[in-house]
């Protein structure tokens, strides 16, 4: 009987055509939000690093525009 593997990682479930794949670990708040612009290296380096790390990409207090003041 064959199992079937069961992803670890966003990576993972991608491979395998699992396209709502959230990885477990720490819940989205307690992860450390970035106030780097959207579309931004800075951005996309945290995002990296989260996939990394197997972690949720995206932190609800994430800067999501331009407009939004850096003192939030």
């Amino acid at each position: 009987m064959r199992r079937l593997a069961v992803p670890r990682s966003v990576i993972e479930a991608i491979k395998q055509g699992d396209w709502n794949f959230e990885p477990g670990g720490p819940e989205p708040v307690s992860l450390k939000e970035t106030r780097a612009l959207p579309g931004t290296n800075e951005k996309l380096d945290v995002l990296a690093e989260r996939l990394r790390l197997g972690l949720p990409l995206w932190h609800p207090r994430d800067r999501l525009t331009y407009d939004e003041n850096d003192n939030a």
